[in-house]
């Protein structure tokens, strides 16, 4: 009798169920270091006010994905997991990985809707990718199968047919070309503002995107291309728990990436970064005189600075340092804070008038954001 028949069949797994058990131990590290991470930012988005559909979607999903595969590792840890219990069981993980791929797949639909300003066509593209997504992976959950491992090598859901896989087609399909459209429109935002490759990735998530696109093709792989030994051969589902962990992890850092309001999917960050905000300051212009100046006219005179710097400087005359202005001064009409405006703005001025300018300002953002 050899060492390995001697075994129990909880430690004589063949190698495929053996890397399939490895990889599960990965996936539930890379959740448990993403809830730890996100932590302090989860309980900052928590405060904020409102509770607009992204942010439900975040907390939904930061919940609902290290509960699902706490439970999917109990089901392949447990050595006392019988085939019976098993068969009552192993639709848990595919329904459950449909429901929260289908709630990151939202936020794909609302994200990219936003960062192209709303435009219908785009909805409708993402509207239709994520209906048809929907649709495939609830039927191709009644054609899974539980994989038959000997008791004590844990239970696994596995497809009954090769054709099981568009299970994650659909889903891929969605993800390029979202990952598509936020890379075009990434790029088309240079000929506003030009940026070097890296900034351009990290300013629009660009490589969340492609993480995400990368974790999914590569699952698509595993179904398609990978040839499983027998019945009992995990083979094609070892990377279904990482991609559908890695998805949410980076769809929620997604969310986190928006600048601003998450009402409506937030906006694209060229708009937040290069947007100017307007600002109107009224100044009152008076002279060192005891008489008020900042008073109201029937008929006031606005000037901006273009009219001011258009000027040329002979219309504007300067009054002495020691001179007092007053504009109840019959003697002084002209002169008001030691400034002269034309001939036909003096007529316009009456005893007891003051003139206001208002400046209009555009502060202007650079790529990091500050708190108000």
């Amino acid at each position: 009798m050899s060492l390995a028949d001697a075994l129990p069949p909880s430690l004589n797994l063949p190698p495929h169920l053996s890397a399939h058990k490895y990889f599960l131990v990965c996936t539930l590290t890379v959740a448990a270091w993403d809830t730890l991470v996100l932590s302090p930012r989860t309980w900052r988005l928590l405060r904020q006010p409102g509770w607009p559909t992204l942010k439900i979607l975040f907390h939904f999903m930061r919940i609902f994905m290290p509960a699902e595969f706490i439970v999917v590792a109990v089901a392949f840890f447990d050595t006392k997991w019988s085939q019976d219990t098993c068969q009552k069981f192993y639709l848990f993980e595919p329904i459950c990985t449909a429901i929260l791929l289908a709630a990151a797949s939202v936020v794909h639909v609302i994200r990219i809707h936003a960062i192209y300003d709303k435009n219908r066509s785009v909805l409708a593209v993402m509207s239709t990718l994520f209906a048809v997504q929907v649709v495939i992976t609830a039927v191709c959950c009644g054609f899974y199968r539980s994989v038959p491992l000997l008791v004590g090598q844990g239970c696994i859901a596995g497809p009954r047919h090769n054709w099981v896989g568009i299970y994650w087609v659909a889903p891929t399909l969605l993800y390029s070309v979202s990952f598509g459209l936020a890379l075009m429109r990434s790029i088309d935002s240079l000929q506003t503002k030009p940026l070097s490759p890296w900034k351009l990735m990290l300013r629009d998530g660009l490589n969340l995107y492609g993480a995400i696109w990368v974790v999914n093709m590569t699952n698509m792989l595993f179904w398609f291309i990978m040839k499983p030994t027998d019945n009992k051969d995990p083979v094609k589902t070892i990377v279904t728990s990482m991609a559908a962990v890695l998805t949410t992890s980076m769809t929620l850092r997604i969310i986190l990436s928006v600048r601003g309001s998450l009402d409506h999917g937030g906006s694209f960050a060229l708009s937040a970064s290069s947007g100017a905000t307007s600002s109107r300051t009224t100044h009152v212009i008076s002279g060192r005189s005891a008489h008020p100046t900042n008073i109201s006219t029937n008929n006031p005179h606005t000037y901006t600075l273009d009219e001011i710097q258009s000027k040329p400087e002979g219309e504007w005359g300067v009054v002495d340092v020691d001179a007092k202005s007053s504009v109840n001064d019959a003697e002084n009409k002209g002169p008001v804070g030691g400034l002269v405006g034309s001939a036909e703005d003096r007529d316009t001025i009456s005893p007891g008038v003051g003139v206001k300018i208002t400046i209009d300002r555009e502060v202007g953002y650079d790529n990091r954001s500050y708190r108000k």
